[in-house]
């Protein structure tokens, strides 16, 4: 595979589907290829009869987000793994800049939602701790975890309550 150097940053980010369970693989070696690519995951315990695992785990399943010129997005079908784009409203999906940087402070300071939020109703709008002031839709909330919505890509993640 020869390498492709993106010298121009693109302001969004389009959502790459992969097959299940390949997410990290399509992530390393679009990467390997001189991609700006972003695959968030976390660390999950898994417990087995004979032993407990610490596993990195995507938090977008089958999903990669990738910063792409819009001249190389078919080099993206080189890898094996990688499916096809995601599109809303017939045009290929687009997260900005603003929400990929918030995933990864999110993640990196392990941001969680506190107390208060599991008074709050379905529906409502919250602002995300440690997150620069970036507001969600709870979607779902349990005892444990609460839903919240990311906008402009429709798509739902869990975060943990403290």
């Amino acid at each position: 595979m020869q390498s492709i150097k993106i010298f121009k940053k693109q302001n969004s980010w389009n959502v790459l589907y992969t097959t299940p369970r390949s997410e990290i693989k399509v992530a390393d070696r679009l990467s390997k290829m001189g991609f700006n690519v972003y695959c968030p995951t976390r660390v999950e315990i898994r417990q087995w009869s004979d032993r407990k695992t610490k596993l990195k785990v995507p938090l977008l399943p089958s999903m990669v987000l990738i910063n792409i010129d819009e001249q190389l997005r078919s080099k993206v079908f080189d890898i094996p793994g990688t499916v096809r784009y995601m599109f809303w409203l017939g045009r290929i999906a687009k997260v900005s800049e603003e929400e990929v940087d918030v995933l990864k402070k999110g993640l990196k300071e392990n941001a969680v939602i506190d107390h208060k939020i599991s008074k709050l109703s379905l529906g409502s709008e919250i602002e995300i701790p440690n997150c620069g002031g970036k507001k969600g839709i709870i979607q779902k909330k349990s005892q444990k975890k609460i839903w919240v919505e990311l906008k402009e890509l429709n798509f739902v993640i869990a975060l943990n309550v403290a």
